[in-house]
């Protein structure tokens, strides 16, 4: 065919926010696919764990619209840069810096981060959530739009709103209970409970966990966590927990002797993929779509009013929790929630002397 196709994307963009990148499809034997593509979206990041600003929730709208569009991709793999974080949320320096205490800007980043989520539940393309690191907060919910989870093993997961001044109302919310039910839902989201990779999977939050870590020569489990010896069908073990004590001291040391090798989490991404390419495409995407709508029926009721009331929370209690996290010391970086409570309860009114009361010292 000679005529030249028509573009459909709003906008031609040079990323520079985000990483970009087209990796050619394998099959399976293996074999590189000419002329057939897997969209890779990296957010990148990593000095601070991956957090998104707002430049690069534009970019990313943008990117899973190009991938979303571009007829030779199969599917979008998600990810991040480094082994540390997918991803931990919005940026919180960001957020206390210029929104907090600014309602009616935070409203106008609200609706970009609500057009994040949608751009990835309406993808014409399968997504996969290359977890290579913690998925927390915000990050935990722009994963949980994707439609499959693959991650590292020494990846946690879980949320951080109601401990520094918000509520997981960008896709938790929604999307939480669908995935583990609404008691683990519960406590993830008011709790801020983090989960392993393990727990992540036994409870239905991710397809896979991958062993990344490698001690001489010999890929191993994390280390961080505890198993009880519930195995599947093929032996493996689907549930564990974080250690407590000395034997998290101990894990920690057998942790620092290995090194991080993501190469097996990208096998098993590239096998997702793989399995994706031998499916009718159109049948694929009818398939996608009708089982987004459990998402979608959540997300499209309450998205407006939770960034209505996002927005008028960065007068209150979130711009006293992001301020805490971005100016509190190394492993205090929340608010005094005893005075917090005390203050309120003596009909102390939300304002800055009540804030600079709060802060951590």
């Amino acid at each position: 065919m000679n005529k030249k196709l028509v573009s459909h994307n709003l906008v031609e963009k040079d990323f520079t926010e985000i990483i970009y990148e087209l990796r050619t499809c394998l099959d399976n034997a293996g074999e590189q696919v000419k002329g057939l593509y897997n969209a890779w979206i990296f957010l990148n990041n990593p000095k601070q764990y991956n957090s998104y600003t707002t430049e690069a929730v534009k970019e990313i709208i943008l990117a899973f619209r190009q991938a979303s569009n571009d007829r030779s991709v199969v599917a979008v793999v998600f990810t991040a840069v480094g082994d540390k974080a997918f991803c931990t949320g919005g940026n919180t320096k960001e957020y206390a810096e210029y929104y907090a205490g600014r309602p009616l800007e935070y409203k106008q980043y609200m609706r970009l981060f609500n057009d994040m989520i949608t751009s990835i539940l309406h993808c014409d393309k399968p997504v996969i959530c290359r977890v290579n690191g913690m998925r927390i907060a915000g990050g935990q919910e722009i994963g949980m739009a994707c439609d499959f989870s693959i991650a590292s093993d020494l990846a946690v997961f879980g949320q951080a709103g109601p401990r520094h001044g918000s509520a997981p109302d960008g896709g938790s919310t929604d999307f939480l209970h669908l995935y583990v039910g609404i008691e683990r839902a519960m406590q993830s989201g008011t709790l801020c409970d983090i989960w392993s990779a393990y727990e992540a999977k036994n409870f239905g939050l991710i397809s896979e966990a991958v062993q990344v870590l490698k001690v001489d020569g010999e890929f191993v489990r994390n280390p961080l966590v505890v198993t009880d010896r519930w195995l599947d069908e093929t032996g493996e073990v689907v549930y564990g927990q974080r250690k407590v004590g000395k034997d998290l001291v101990a894990g920690k040391e057998f942790l620092a002797k290995g090194t991080i090798d993501l190469s097996p989490l990208d096998g098993a991404v590239n096998a997702m993929a793989t399995k994706l390419l031998y499916l009718m495409p159109d049948c694929l995407n009818k398939t996608l779509n009708s089982l987004r709508k459990k998402k979608l029926e959540h997300w499209d009721r309450n998205q407006q009013s939770n960034r209505d009331w996002l927005a008028l929370n960065m007068m209150t209690e979130a711009k006293a929790g992001f301020r805490a996290f971005n100016e509190g010391p190394k492993g205090n970086r929340v608010v005094d929630f005893i005075k917090l409570r005390r203050m309120l309860a003596e009909g102390h009114p939300w304002d800055d002397e009540l804030i600079d009361a709060i802060m951590p010292k």
